[in-house]
């Protein structure tokens, strides 16, 4: 049964990262905002496994709702798409906001950059049937771009100010570089940490000879995540130069990367 709705873009895929179309009307009743957490919770888990074109009866039974239910809170596929987009944004931006006041400033960047590989390998083509639907410089594909890229931005500041990261990298060259390592470790998932140490290392200020590092700089952290929480893994390693990173792809991969290295 198709249950897709008629093709085009609600209220959802138009508004702002800060936005919340639950609240755009008059304010929910608690069970309606406790299925439509739901809705979101099975949407996100069918997308990660499926990609976007995931049945939408299927993520209905998930949130044990009926498809009405569905439509009810997302009228089209694609508000319910952009809505998982949203969501997953700004919980990484939000993870990177709480690493800054809670942990050094090269384990924040570690805990942050490993946040947003897992981001990234649970996306599969959602931003890029987002970006189909609405366009690349719609409200909702630049607000999200602009809250990433912002959060890298102070994660990245606030490493350089400790004297933990060399000055001559870029929040863009940040984003390319984890994105890269996501793409090459789609297949072997478990290749991702060890990258992105090296990755990480790489990044890191080399030092003059004799010179003591800085207060927390003590080697790469091994960030793992529960229940929000960052728990720190220290390894002591030696400063290598930035490794030279070379990726060989196909024309199609290499089309979804320029579609969805914007965020």
């Amino acid at each position: 049964m198709n249950t897709d709705s008629p093709a085009g873009a609600g209220d959802a895929a138009t508004m702002p990262l800060g936005a919340d179309c639950a609240d755009s009307g008059q304010k929910m009743r608690a069970d309606a905002r406790r299925s439509r957490a739901r809705l979101l919770e099975a949407a996100t888990a069918a997308f990660a496994e499926n990609g976007a074109d995931a049945p939408l009866d299927d993520i209905a039974r998930r949130a044990g709702v009926g498809i009405g239910t569905l439509y009810r809170h997302f009228p089209t596929r694609v508000d319910l798409q952009a809505a998982v987009f949203r969501s997953q944004v700004k919980s990484v931006c939000d993870t990177g906001d709480e690493l800054l006041i809670s942990v050094t400033p090269e384990a924040a960047l570690a805990g942050w950059l490993r946040a947003m590989a897992g981001y990234l390998a649970t996306k599969r083509g959602l931003s890029g049937a987002l970006i189909a639907a609405v366009g690349k410089d719609s409200e909702l594909i630049s607000s999200c771009w602009v809250a990433m890229r912002d959060t890298a931005d102070r994660l990245l500041t606030h490493a350089q100010e400790a004297g933990v990261l060399r000055d001559d990298i870029s929040s863009q060259d940040l984003l390319r570089l984890v994105h890269g390592i996501a793409m090459a470790t789609e297949h072997a998932p478990e290749d991702t940490d060890r990258l992105l140490s090296l990755l990480l290392d790489g990044l890191r200020k080399q030092l003059s000879p004799g010179r003591a590092r800085p207060p927390g700089a003590h080697g790469i952290a091994g960030g793992r995540f529960s229940k929000g929480v960052l728990s720190t893994t220290v390894v002591r390693v030696e400063t290598f130069a930035a490794p030279r990173i070379c990726c060989r792809s196909s024309s199609s991969a290499a089309g979804e990367a320029t579609r969805t290295l914007r965020m």
